[in-house]
């Protein structure tokens, strides 16, 4: 077998505090924090002189981790604006499924999270949004309907 498991995804923020807050209060869990340098992170990442923070959280369920990373060094580069269209090449959301999709919006503008577009109904079975959160994250939330 070639793949065991999804390990995480990662995603570079200028401020790991705020990524962090807006992730624990989505209802992922801290699992740590370290800093990484050296050779072995050089190496990996194809960069010179790689100083980073990083901060892995964990659903509930233990199944899935963001790592949230923040570069000392080299300086993380901007790809341009951060409310990029849904619709962007590469990766463009993580998609969570939560319990109350209105609470959990509620929940997280104060850790400026705004809607992308507006709430919708997917027939009888979901309710779907997507929020952009912290350094313009986009963030999909699903509710299953009973």
């Amino acid at each position: 077998m070639a793949v065991q498991r999804m390990d995480n995804v990662g995603i570079v923020v200028e401020d790991l505090d705020a990524a962090v807050a807006f992730f624990v209060e989505l209802g992922l869990e801290l699992e740590g924090r370290a800093e990484v340098k050296g050779p072995v992170a050089d190496r990996c990442t194809g960069l010179d002189g790689v100083h980073c923070d990083i901060a892995m959280v964990r659903t509930p369920d233990g199944h899935s981790r963001l790592e949230l990373a923040r570069y000392r060094s080299p300086a993380a580069v901007s790809t341009g604006p951060r409310d990029k269209p849904h619709n962007i090449l590469g990766t463009h959301r993580v998609m969570f499924a939560v319990d109350d999709i209105e609470d959990t919006v509620d929940r997280l503008r104060p850790h400026g999270a705004e809607l992308v577009g507006e709430m919708a109904r997917f027939e009888d079975s979901y309710l779907l949004c997507y929020v952009r959160g912290p350094e313009g994250i986009i963030v999909g939330l699903a509710q299953q309907l009973h």
